[in-house]
């Protein structure tokens, strides 16, 4: 699968009122703690891939995120799979790879037209917005990332302000 993602920085209540206008439908609001890893043959931090272990409530999921393939999303190549949290760091540490950073932050979720909306607080760095949907093969990627961006222009927010970089390399950066 191929996640195409755009975030930006946001009010969260001017958001949820322009969300609540349009009739976006309200999931439910998580705690996230993500541990990312990097590995001991490449560094990720260059060659822009992502691996991490991500707790929300009682359940643990791994992810590696492959290389942005876009210059104006964090549109990329994504795998997931529910994991044991402790049983999966001690493999990886195992294995050489080490923590590169911890990210926590509260999200609330929305759904509106084929599209998951997240308002994040992100510890340490504020409010933003996530805006995500999934495409079957890169093909279909330009027609989802335009509904994407025409959805954020809907709420104010337009292409110029998407943020590529993550919430970890915002936090390594600032400190």
């Amino acid at each position: 699968m191929i996640e195409i993602e755009v975030k930006a920085r946001a009010d969260h209540e001017r958001i949820k009122g322009l969300l609540n206008e349009i009739g976006a439908r309200a999931i439910g609001v998580e705690h996230h703690c993500d541990t990312y890893y990097n590995a001991p043959h490449r560094d990720f931090s260059i060659t822009d891939e992502a691996l991490r272990i991500r707790i929300v409530n009682s359940s643990a999921v791994l992810t590696y995120k492959g290389k942005k393939l876009d210059a104006v999303s964090k549109t990329r190549e994504e795998f997931e799979t529910d994991v044991d949290a402790v049983i999966m760091r001690n493999i990886l540490l195992s294995l050489g790879f080490f923590e590169s950073g911890v990210v926590k932050k509260t999200r609330a979720i929305f759904e509106f037209e084929a599209l998951i909306i997240c308002l994040d607080s992100v510890e340490g760095l504020g409010e933003f917005i996530e805006v995500e949907t999934m495409a079957q093969s890169k093909s279909d990627v330009d027609e989802h990332r335009a509904h994407v961006f025409g959805f954020l222009e809907r709420l104010g927010v337009g292409q110029e302000d998407s943020i590529r970089v993550s919430y970890l390399e915002m936090l390594i950066k600032d400190m």
